[in-house]
């Protein structure tokens, strides 16, 4: 697939065979008295980025089910690290959960020291969805195209700057693989989470961002940002008119994929029972409108095919940021 292969991909080959809405296990229930008082869902990043975006529908959702509420709790800092961490480190009682992305298996190859084990110390309990990444400019920037962007990069090597969510998240491998693929060299800035990175580029401080559809979408909507093009395999159904970058020549795919972990300890039967609830929130008429709407696609898989995901894109990240020569910190 070019220059790297898909998180999409890696999930495609594990979950392709499950049908919607089925899990390999059968139906779990959950436990008569769970849960009895509101459940924290820890958002790992501020506000505004697209693991806050979906964190908070699938709060609704999950308070609906639930008939408790579920209250999101955002903890940004070293790019989803410290939220991860608290995470890790709660009462595996089902009480805390942590909505994750892609992001979180790019951190060990970015990384040098960890303050846990992303293996280890959390355990899966369900995918949400997937989506494509955006090449996105403030409107104001003179590409108007991929092509123009690496011709204005080439012509201004180091001279042309690119926000991301932070040092090793899913915005800084997009752009650094848009480097590579491009054969450019674009500065990287490193805000504290997507939602600083996107005040700045509708501002104009930074022009350009490699983020998430689901995040850029609304404010592409608005006229506060520019879609050059998406980088998906296909086009965007919400954007159909926006070519991807492989149509450009380019050998770039990127995609994203959220999901729910938990404390490492926590029962497996209360596992399973939360990732059959998930799965029956994501088989919801109405919740799959509204993903296809933010332009990403429900993904149903068990734990296990859950976790074999992200060890295969632990993997897969650490060489991708070989290859391009990403420096750990």
């Amino acid at each position: 697939m070019g220059v790297q292969a898909t998180a999409f991909a890696a999930a495609a080959a594990i979950a392709g065979s499950i049908a919607f809405g089925a899990l390999a296990a059968g139906a779990a229930e959950l436990p008569k008295d769970f849960p009895n008082r509101p459940v924290r869902l820890i958002v790992p990043f501020p506000p505004g980025g697209s693991n806050d975006i979906l964190g908070r529908f699938m709060a609704l959702k999950l308070t609906e089910r639930f008939k408790e509420q579920v209250i999101v709790d955002n903890r940004p800092g070293a790019d989803g690290l410290i939220g991860s961490d608290i995470a890790a480190r709660a009462t595996p009682d089902g009480y805390t959960l942590l909505i994750v992305s892609t992001s979180y298996s790019m951190n060990p190859a970015i990384h040098k020291k960890m303050p846990f084990d992303p293996i280890k110390d959390l355990v899966p309990v369900s995918m949400i969805g997937t989506g494509p990444n955006a090449v996105v400019v403030n409107p104001n920037f003179a590409a108007k195209t991929v092509k123009d962007l690496i011709a204005l990069a080439k012509a201004k090597a180091g001279q042309i700057n690119y926000a991301s969510s932070g040092v090793g998240g899913f915005n800084h491998f997009g752009g650094e693989l848009f480097n590579s693929a491009a054969g450019i060299k674009m500065t990287h800035v490193p805000y504290k989470g997507g939602g600083p990175a996107m005040v700045d580029i509708m501002a104009g401080h930074v022009p350009v961002l490699f983020g998430t559809l689901i995040q850029v979408l609304p404010h592409a909507r608005s006229g506060k940002l520019r879609v050059l093009a998406t980088g998906g395999p296909k086009r965007a159904a919400v954007l159909p008119d926006v070519a991807t970058v492989m149509e450009s020549g380019l050998p770039y795919e990127v995609t994203i994929w959220w999901g729910l972990l938990a404390p490492k300890g926590m029962p497996s039967a209360l596992v399973a029972a939360l990732n059959d609830t998930v799965g029956k929130t994501l088989a919801e008429a109405d919740t799959r409108k509204r993903l296809a709407a933010e332009a990403a696609e429900p993904m149903i898989a068990t734990p296990a095919e859950f976790g074999d995901i992200i060890r295969k894109d632990i993997a897969k990240w650490i060489k991708v940021a070989h290859d391009a020569k990403m420096e750990a910190h």
